[in-house]
């Protein structure tokens, strides 16, 4: 049987950066499961460019566990690496190149791990995913969840392997990232009570954000299960100006909402659009009747709060020998699963404080124990319920 290390060294050779296309490795891994027989799903973009892949393997009927992952990658551009970021590296123990952590290391212990599923007597399916355009906003899985919707033969639990270094978590943030236009009216700075400055009713907006999260961070809506405790608002990207001598007529900016599980992103950005309506627009229109201030979504996902009392925490607190549950602080496509109706949890080799990072790696030693744990899942997955 063909091992996880080497099935990672052909999986980080694809460059599988969220720009480019992954179909050369769901090419590659529909003729791997195919080989051993399984039989695959390709869900593909609206483009053809890129795919998600599907399988189910083991008994018939309803039920089961997904083994779940994305192909994507961030990118290595701006980075110093002392390694090939797309040819496996070993050092020391560490396995070096793009998407060994996230998250390739998992999904070649998924893959290693068919034959041993396959020759053992499941009583229940085990169900594959991998997705594309994660990194970009958990854009690919929601297709692959359409898919399964309407089936009766959807899987009981997820487990998605985003690197926790193989630690049970339970939870995440969700994340809402918009665009906010601001359109004002130029004119001679020498004048420019005549014009209307777009930047500087954008720099109103974006303290108005500040003080909304000013108070999400209040210690009565914080969840100490989470760091930072409390809600987030942060502006990350701004544009707007043409000459010094110009007052600008258009500023944009972009900001981002990561909740707690039980707060709710679009209420800042409904704060944010009554500020605007009621205390900004009257005053810029009242200069000039065509400024504006338009918002519009770029990307989001929910939260995930699985219980611990669940089948699915039960589950994975089995298979790691841990019920020390906690939280992470970046998003996975755990909440969209949940909201699937598909309870989710997050465990897998690797940590995340290597990812997306300059000489990424997942140790010998974390992909050894995840190949342990899939053998245990295996074994779980023969006992009669």
């Amino acid at each position: 049987m063909i091992t996880s290390r080497k099935l990672l060294e052909q999986l980080v050779a694809f460059d599988t950066t969220s720009r480019e296309s992954n179909l050369a490795l769901i090419d590659f891994v529909w003729r791997y499961l195919t080989d051993l027989g399984v039989h695959c799903e390709l869900i593909h973009n609206a483009e053809r460019s890129k795919a998600n892949l599907y399988a189910r393997l083991g008994s018939a009927g309803s039920g089961g566990v997904m083994l779940s992952g994305h192909s994507d990658v961030v990118p290595v551009d701006g980075q110093n690496w002392s390694v090939p970021p797309f040819a496996l590296t070993e050092r020391d123990g560490k396995l070096y190149g793009r998407g060994t952590a996230d998250m390739k290391g998992f999904i070649a212990c998924m893959l290693a791990a068919v034959p041993h599923f396959l020759a053992e007597p499941l009583v229940q399916p085990l169900h594959l995913a991998i997705s594309y355009d994660e990194e970009v906003g958990c854009l690919g899985v929601r297709t692959l969840l359409d898919a399964l919707a309407s089936r009766l033969d959807k899987p009981d639990i997820c487990l998605i392997g985003e690197p926790t270094e193989l630690q049970p978590v339970l939870g995440h943030k969700g994340k809402l990232g918009v665009r906010c236009e601001v359109q004002g009216a130029a004119c001679h700075s020498a004048y420019a009570p005549q014009g209307v400055n777009a930047i500087e009713y954008a720099a109103k907006l974006i303290h108005r954000l500040t003080v909304i999260g000013q108070q999400l961070a209040a210690p009565e809506r914080q969840d100490p299960r989470f760091d930072p405790p409390f809600t987030t608002v942060q502006t990350g990207v701004i544009q707007g100006g043409r000459a010094l001598n110009i007052v600008p007529a258009d500023c944009t900016f972009d900001f981002e909402v990561r909740t707690l599980p039980q707060d709710d992103a679009q209420q800042v950005t409904q704060a944010l659009e009554r500020y605007a309506q009621r205390e900004l627009l009257p005053h810029m229109r009242a200069v000039n009747a065509d400024a504006a201030i338009r918002f519009y979504p770029i990307s989001g996902y929910p939260g995930l709060d699985t219980a611990a009392h669940s089948a699915a925490a039960r589950l994975i607190a089995h298979l790691t020998g841990s019920d020390a549950f906690s939280t992470v602080a970046f998003g996975t496509e755990g909440g969209l699963f949940h909201q699937a109706g598909i309870p989710s949890v997050i465990c897998g080799p690797g940590s995340m404080a290597q990812g997306h990072k300059p000489d990424e790696f997942v140790t010998v030693e974390q992909l050894a124990a995840c190949d342990a744990m899939l053998r245990r899942l295996a074994a779980w997955m023969c006992q009669k319920r």
